[in-house]
């Protein structure tokens, strides 16, 4: 818990919206456009530039080589802090410093005498609260999910910063008032995952549990700068995040530059851990533009900050602060070295999987997380997926990942690198695995692209929306069924992805087309933001009051593991328990015409998640002979919306990238299929 003289969490908004059924209005029209659904990510260059990085730059792999087992020493720790506290001190700024390893685990927790004690985040454009707008949350939290996010969204082959998150999560790509009329950003809704809630992601624990990650984020993932991936020896190693201004919001404008005083902090953090300037976000563009990594560079920072000790900079500046949940105990931590049994993340045994380039989720003891397993909803499927089935999904997915061009990879023509998850119809991971050097991130969302993707596609789901006690969520039911003119929508009759569902969660429908009504699944537009996205947050809200709540002392229980508050498909298991994400790469399972599970992919380009996901189900059914994709017949493409001028929009299913492989000059390889 924080300190008793520290002000605790505004815990009054919670009590006043733990259960609110604010009631959608002006639900008329439906979603998404046919050629909507987000556009591809495409690695690219940029002009030569000398590093500022006084650490040597190195060339990120070429392959699915894993990286070096790097970790942050606790010296390494103490320097960061030390500079990011100088910066502050120059700026005038005192600032909540967190500092996290690659999984996730809270390294330092820093407090400067004077910082914040919240942060706000924004109501909606029209001054309403739906989900977390309006709230006051910890500093602490605010911090902890920057730097998580800095670390979660980055690789060997890409450095992106919380700046990088915003411009990616927003109704249009790239967000700025010019840019209205396009689609959404490519990564839209990804601040919904790396829950609190999360069954996946693990808590703070003890023994050989103590660093195993990926460990949840108190708010998830962070859109607001002031967070940054952290390099040593030119391995991704950690990530720091910095609450100065008592704002957690997210930039709405990407053309012009920012003078943002947590993201000049933490920029200062970095020095001596920088990203190689070769890997950084402003080197990647999505769709022929180049992502913002940061508004403020190293030449305009403070003369001096590089010399800054800790021994001058604790107590004179301020100390290190617990939060429960996070950071039990006031002493810095040295970070765990990805890859190591004790991150949670290792290379896979040839027991546990075929491929040696596969990597596994483990306990910290040496046991496979999410073993391949067979289904466990045989009295609902009637045939369910054996284990065989799912090892055969797994490989045949890993092996178009392993010849597919990344496409948030530099240097250009870099393997694809993702995490791939199965599940049955009742969400249960049947199995996970992922590239040596795919983004964290995609781990909690390669599962909540599955379950979603079988939660939709099946027979129950508008049945268990209604059932949720939330009047909000029930309500999107009814929503979809009017903008759908269909009064047996979500009842298994179409088989839906995760870009279909996408879809129907946007604030224009067709997307990004100003003027045009929402997606039935999405908050108006004067309603929206990315912190209240529709059915995706409204599902999770109560999940969320309750964590701060524990969090700030305010609540001596913390939420359970497992995000919404769903009927139970099993005794002590719903379907989405960690959350639903509403981009793309996925696809729901069939045996014949029987929804039987669901793939999901995450952790590159959308267009590559897509392809992995429905290509690879595609070729474990020619291997199999006795499962495959979803028939043609029943697919959400064969959605067709009437709009209110009479025009019509076909919702998307799979978007595969033209030219994907690394190998080979095959075009169009999901066409006909």
């Amino acid at each position: 818990m924080r300190s008793a003289a520290q002000p605790r969490f505004a815990q009054a908004r919670f009590a006043e919206t733990r259960f609110k059924a604010t009631c959608l209005t002006a639900i008329a029209a439906l979603l998404l456009a046919s050629c909507g659904g987000g556009g591809t990510a495409s690695s690219g260059g940029g002009g030569t530039a000398t590093p500022t990085s006084s650490s040597t730059p190195t060339t990120p792999p070429q392959d699915l080589t894993a990286p070096a087992q790097e970790a942050l020493s606790v010296a390494d720790v103490q320097k960061i802090i030390a500079e990011a506290a100088a910066q502050a001190q120059a700026d005038g700024k005192p600032a909540v410093i967190s500092v996290v390893d690659r999984v996730g685990n809270v390294l330092a927790l820093f407090r400067m005498t004077g910082a914040p004690a919240v942060a706000h985040i924004p109501e909606a454009p029209d001054g309403s609260k739906q989900d977390v707008q309006g709230l006051d949350v910890p500093a602490e939290a605010a911090a902890i999910a920057k730097a998580i996010t800095g670390a979660y969204l980055s690789s060997g082959g890409n450095a992106f910063s919380t700046r990088t998150a915003s411009m990616i999560v927003q109704q249009h790509f790239p967000p700025s008032p010019s840019t209205a009329g396009l689609e959404s950003g490519p990564l839209y809704g990804v601040q919904f995952s790396q829950l609190p809630c999360s069954d996946f992601s693990a808590r703070v624990g003890t023994g050989a549990a103590a660093f195993i990650g990926p460990k949840r984020s108190p708010l998830g993932l962070a859109a607001d700068a002031g967070g940054f991936p952290l390099y040593k020896n030119g391995v991704l190693v950690g990530g720091i995040g910095v609450m100065a201004d008592g704002k957690y919001d997210f930039d709405p404008n990407v053309l012009d530059v920012d003078n943002d005083v947590d993201e000049r902090i933490a920029l200062a953090g970095t020095i001596g851990f920088e990203a190689s300037e070769v890997i950084r976000a402003n080197r990647i563009a999505v769709d022929g533009t180049s992502l913002r990594y940061s508004d403020t560079d190293y030449a305009n920072l403070t003369s001096g900050v590089a010399s800054a000790t800790y021994a001058a900079t604790s107590p004179a500046l301020g100390g290190l602060e617990t939060l429960t949940g996070y950071f039990p105990v006031a002493a810095i931590q040295a970070g765990a070295a990805y890859g190591s049994e004790a991150s949670g993340i290792r290379r896979a045994t040839g027991a546990e999987f075929s491929n040696s380039n596969a990597f596994v989720m483990t306990d910290g003891s040496g046991n496979d997380r999410f073993p391949v397993r067979a289904a466990t909803d045989g009295a609902d499927v009637g045939t369910p997926l054996t284990a065989a089935e799912v090892r055969t999904i797994l490989e045949q997915a890993f092996a178009v990942m392993s010849h597919a061009r990344g496409q948030i990879r530099q240097p250009d023509d870099s393997n694809a690198q993702v995490s791939i998850t199965v599940v049955d119809t009742r969400g249960v991971p049947l199995g996970m695995i992922r590239a040596p050097d795919a983004p964290i991130f995609g781990t909690d969302v390669s599962l909540q692209k599955a379950r979603t993707a079988a939660f939709f596609s099946g027979p129950t789901a508008g049945a268990e929306l209604l059932a949720d006690p939330s009047a909000d969520v029930r309500s999107f039911v009814g929503a979809a069924r009017t903008f759908l003119k269909d009064p047996d929508a979500l009842t298994g009759k179409n088989a839906f992805t995760d870009r279909a569902n996408g879809n129907l969660h946007r604030p224009y429908f067709p997307d990004g087309e100003v003027g045009r009504p929402n997606g039935p699944f999405s908050r108006p537009i004067t309603k929206f933001n990315p912190f209240s996205t529709g059915l995706q947050s409204a599902l999770v809200f109560t999940n969320l009051a309750q964590h701060l709540n524990y969090v700030t002392g305010a609540s001596p229980t913390d939420t359970p593991q497992r995000c919404t508050f769903l009927p139970d498909a099993a005794p002590g298991q719903n379907r989405l328990q960690n959350g639903i994400q509403i981009f793309p790469g996925s696809a729901p399972i069939y045996r014949g015409g029987q929804l039987i599970g669901g793939i999901g992919v995450s952790g590159d380009g959308i267009d590559q998640d897509d392809m992995i996901s429905f290509l690879g189900l595609n070729n474990a059914g020619k291997v199999l002979g006795t499962l495959g994709n979803a028939p043609a017949a029943i697919r959400a493409d064969t959605i067709v919306v009437t709009l209110s001028d009479g025009s019509t929009v076909r919702l998307r299913y799979i978007n595969c990238p033209f030219a994907p492989f690394l190998d080979t000059s095959d075009q169009n390889v999901c066409q006909g299929l």
